[in-house]
Order: structure tokens, then C-alpha cells, then sequence
């Protein structure tokens, strides 16, 4: 498995070598799209997919992604945009231009569920998942065989009330040691606090059921079933200092009926929240999501 994800990895990276994303959002007004594919033609870029939103075509935001081919892009990567600039100015634009080769590294978040973190580290080993996963941090020790068995470094670092600030500083000097750009909350089952949260901002991808906020706490499962519900699901998001209620990535549900107990239903909710975690987090590794105020645009 671990030579399958190599050669998928040195696939990957000799396949896009010369490709490029340019997300941008600004003021919608006439000549944005012509201004930027004009300019990428210039550069002599090819334009391979492209995908934009309006809110408003009067007085609302757009908001573009472009992915290209750019002779030589690593190396012209600065002078690109540094030729850009003008016309970002000129348009007021927020953009961004992401090398489709700079991988981002990542840190999952785990407690003791594992279906979360299971389904992200098969799809990175069977390369459907281009990241490079730097370490795995628990509060528990439960999952550390399985992490460290494919090479992943696995730090435990419990956390009470008591020493939460001290957990998080030990967190954080991990991450900025290891370099991470995302950090994933696999079932993670401890509230972060604003400190940490402002140290990565849109930056932290959260999971969890659907039930809020009808099922706050514990026993969601329990009273949903009691309450006769017909629909369980997921939800992912980044996470904000506002709990569960940051910008939403990705959702889906599954029907349910008189028929399913309780376990059916945290079953059935466990292959909800792996597939939508993935599908969020691979959305975000790709560039596909642009955060507009508190929610997300997301170009599938």
C-alpha cells in the first residue's frame, strides 16, 4: 500500500508540474473575467477548468477559480504575480495563486472514534487523498498502533480542565514545528479555544452530526430516535470561535424510519461523517473553497 502511494505521489507531482490555481473574490462589475484570461493568455497559460459565482450582478461578490497550465510556473510563480498585481488592485481583488504541486501538510485531530480517521488515512495510502499528513495528535492513546504503523507520527497529549491552555501550547508547538497548513478535527472530542482557534484561521475542518441544534450534547443519537426522526446526517465546517457554527463545507443525510434503533443509527452515522469529511477536506486541499463571511463557496 505504502509503494502504491509513492508511485501515485511521484505521478501526481510530474503530471502538474507546470499547473497553477487563481481563486479570487471582489466587487462583481464588468471585464473581470476577460481582464484575468486575458492576462493568463498572456503568460501564456492555458486555461484547463474554470468556475465563477455572482451573489449580484449589481453591486454583489464574484468569486473565481481558474486552474492552469504555465510553462515553468514554480519558477515564474513570483513574477506572475507581481505582473498580476494591477489588476488585482484595479478590480480590488482578494485572490490567491496556489501551485497545484504545493501539497498541503496536514494534522488530524483524534480522540478514541476511529471511523473518521481511518477512512482519511486509506484514502491518502491509495492516493485519493494529495496531502502530506505530518502527524496525528490524541488525547488518547487508543489509535497510536494503527497510526504508527504506516509511518505517521503520533503524539499523545491529554487534556482536563486543568491543564487545557498547557495542552494547547504543546499543540501548537507541534504544528508550527511541523509545518501544517490544515488541521483536521477527525472526531476530536475537546472544544478548542479561541486562542487556538486564532492561531489557524480557516484553517481548522471540523465534523459532526447533524442533529444541531435540535440535539445539543450528549446522547444525540439516543433522543433523536426517541424524538422519531426521519433524517440523520453530517456536517462539516471550518471552525470559528462561535462552537459548530462555522462556515459549512459539506453535508449530506441518510432517510431513516420507525425500523432503526439507536446502534442503526450511529452506524448509519458513521459512514456519513467519514464521507463527508473527506469530501470537505479534499475540497479544501484542492483550493475549491472560498470563505465568504460565514459561509463558503465551493466549486465542486
Amino acid at each position: 500500500m505504502h509503494t502504491f502511494r509513492e508511485h501515485r505521489w511521484q505521478s501526481f507531482l510530474q503530471n502538474y508540474e507546470n499547473r497553477a490555481r487563481l481563486l479570487i473574490s471582489c466587487p462583481d462589475k464588468p471585464g473581470i473575467v476577460a481582464s484575468v484570461t486575458s492576462f493568463l493568455y498572456e503568460q501564456g497559460a492555458n486555461i484547463v477548468e474554470s468556475s465563477q459565482y455572482s451573489t449580484d450582478p449589481e453591486g454583489g461578490t464574484f468569486f473565481l477559480r481558474i486552474e492552469f497550465d504555465c510553462p515553468n510556473i514554480t519558477l515564474r510563480k513570483q513574477e506572475i504575480e507581481s505582473a498580476f498585481q494591477p489588476i488585482a488592485e484595479s478590480f480590488h481583488m482578494d485572490w490567491r495563486l496556489r501551485l497545484h504541486n504545493d501539497v498541503k501538510r496536514i494534522a488530524i485531530f483524534v480522540s478514541k472514534a476511529e471511523h473518521c480517521l481511518l477512512e482519511l488515512l486509506w484514502q491518502w495510502q491509495a492516493g485519493e487523498l494529495i496531502a502530506d499528513i505530518a502527524l496525528v495528535i490524541s488525547n488518547h492513546e487508543h489509535l497510536r498502533n494503527t497510526v504508527e504503523s504506516i509511518g505517521i507520527p503520533y503524539f499523545h497529549i491529554p487534556v482536563t480542565k486543568e491543564t487545557k491552555a498547557e495542552a494547547e501550547q504543546k499543540q501548537i508547538e507541534l504544528l508550527k514545528k511541523y509545518e501544517v497548513d490544515t488541521i483536521v478535527l477527525a472526531r476530536y472530542m475537546q472544544i478548542l479555544s479561541p486562542a487556538f482557534v486564532a492561531e489557524f484561521p480557516g484553517r481548522i475542518i471540523n465534523i459532526h452530526h447533524s442533529f444541531l441544534p435540535a440535539f445539543v450534547g450528549a446522547r444525540p443519537y439516543e433522543r433523536a430516535y426517541e424524538r422519531g426522526v426521519k433524517l440523520i446526517g453530517a456536517t462539516s465546517h471550518y471552525v470559528t470561535d462561535d462552537l459548530d457554527e462555522g462556515p459549512i463545507i459539506e453535508q449530506d443525510v441518510a432517510r431513516v424510519d420507525h425500523r432503526h434503533h439507536p446502534d442503526d443509527l450511529k452506524r448509519m452515522g458513521r459512514i456519513i461523517e467519514k464521507t463527508v469529511l473527506a469530501r470537505a477536506l479534499k475540497w479544501h486541499l484542492e483550493d475549491r473553497v472560498i470563505i465568504h463571511g460565514n459561509k463558503t463557496i465551493v466549486f465542486y
